[in-house]
């Protein structure tokens, strides 16, 4: 019998997370009431999947009440820490869950956990296409694609589990996974978690409660995730671009080489498909995670050779009069963004703006002003990005008010030879649910040119 069983679980947030563990804990015996501040008219499709269980909503509001009928609240992503009804059901001492730790209770597998303020989609991805390429059966879930713990009932020992946690996840786990990788530590999410204390705080909860027997992967050329070395219980596995590693992937004479006790070459470096330093260091990453759970080099050396990268991560959507256009949606973060202009050599008009998270961007500013020719900024972020612009002497800086006004105008300016960058820096939320939504229509306006 589930340890849900019989108890009475409050889900706060009926999203993407919030569903899947609504349906999970229903059928595992648990009593479960669901309340999120949406209608039921903005959840109809998701109701809709619902309707096979006897589950108790309460939409529209989150009436404190709830507390006092609950066993135990799980929390989804977006909803923050500080939220009335999770701050009540602390001072009552009822424990706080997601469905991702609710995952890692059961897992029947070891699990490799991967974290990190940039690269945790493209370095889960690729270490899951390593895994597959190897012959092992393979989920790749948690903070991309479904819920683990929706196929939690499909999977055996021998399978392997690549799981990407975010910060907004791990800041209430109180257990680690067997492999964990932070892959670095950059300031992000800084409006959510209010200082990097605690942003760091939250990441390093993925090592925190490992034991003797359980690996870590750290960035050996990220202070933010080498630091974590001093918390690590088991095995300390690193990667580096700059300098070879004892235990872990590096490179050498133009090729990535893996050492664990011995040292084996994996592929050149020329092999990889991926484009820029930053996704360098993500195969190096993932190269580690992937040796560290026994695949071997073979079957990542051939996954590092075919694997194209994640949409919305550099993607090339279009070639268009000799102009190439890529998607860099996800770049919600200056740094992410900086990686991703650094990732070319060719002339940049750079779209960039969407919504601030309390962010630094003075070298953001900096960088751009030294590297990209042509600048169009869109949303919240535009006339701020244009003041730090024009202290550092930009002189092609432009502001429009949307995505498509921005696409319409680079347009008009690229020329052959030129790359349109969409690499924001900001958040989408000032005009969209989410990255993926502003990457998709970046892709539509391109196409429609």
């Amino acid at each position: 019998m589930d340890e849900l069983a019989g108890r009475r679980l409050l889900i706060l947030g009926l999203a993407r997370q919030g569903k899947a563990l609504a349906r999970f804990a229903t059928e595992a015996g648990a009593a479960v009431t669901v309340t999120d501040l949406r209608s039921p008219e903005k959840l109809r499709d998701i109701l809709d999947e619902l309707q096979d269980l006897n589950i108790r909503y309460v939409l529209g509001e989150h009436p404190m009440e709830l507390v006092d009928e609950a066993d135990i609240l799980a929390v989804s992503g977006g909803v923050p820490l500080e939220a009335p009804l999770v701050q009540a059901a602390q001072a009552k001492g009822i424990p706080i869950t997601n469905d991702s730790l609710e995952f890692s209770k059961r897992a029947p597998t070891a699990v490799i956990g991967i974290t990190g303020s940039a690269g945790k989609t493209t370095t889960t991805a690729l270490t899951g296409v390593m895994s597959q390429v190897a012959g092992r059966h393979t989920w790749v879930g948690g903070n991309i694609g479904q819920p683990l713990i929706a196929d939690l009932h499909k999977m055996e020992p021998e399978d392997v589990v690549v799981q990407e946690l975010s910060s907004f996840q791990l800041e209430i786990w109180d257990r680690s996974p067997h492999i964990a990788t932070v892959l670095n530590i950059t300031p992000n999410h800084l409006d959510r978690h209010k200082t990097m204390k605690a942003y760091t705080n939250a990441k390093a909860n993925i090592l925190r409660h490992q034991t003797a027997d359980d690996i870590a992967v750290l960035c050996a050329d990220n202070p933010g995730s080498l630091a974590l070395s001093a918390i690590v219980q088991g095995q300390l596995r690193l990667f580096s671009l700059k300098n070879e590693v004892t235990e872990g992937a590096f490179v050498k004479d133009g090729r990535i080489v893996i050492r664990n006790g011995a040292e084996k070459a994996v592929c050149r470096v020329d092999e990889v498909q991926l484009r820029g330093r930053h996704n360098l260091l993500n195969v190096l990453a993932a190269t580690t995670l992937a040796d560290s759970a026994g695949i071997p080099a073979e079957a990542i050396a051939q996954a590092i050779r075919t694997f194209t990268g994640v949409e919305h991560r550099l993607e090339l959507v279009r070639t268009r009069r000799g102009v190439q256009w890529i998607n860099d949606s996800i770049a919600t973060a200056p740094e992410r963004a900086m990686a991703a202009v650094n990732a070319f050599s060719e002339p940049l008009i750079l779209l960039a703006g969407g919504k601030d998270k309390a962010m630094e961007w003075e070298v953001w500013a900096e960088e751009v002003t030294q590297r990209v020719k042509t600048v169009i900024l869109f949303g919240d972020l535009a006339d701020m990005l244009a003041e730090k612009l024009a202290e550092q002497g930009h002189s092609d800086v432009h502001q429009v008010r949307t995505v498509a006004e921005a696409v319409e105008l680079a347009a008009g300016t690229a020329v052959s030879g030129d790359i349109v960058l969409l690499s924001p820096g900001g958040t989408s939320f000032d005009a969209f649910d989410n990255f993926a939504e502003r990457g998709e229509l970046f892709r539509q306006l391109v196409n429609a040119l």
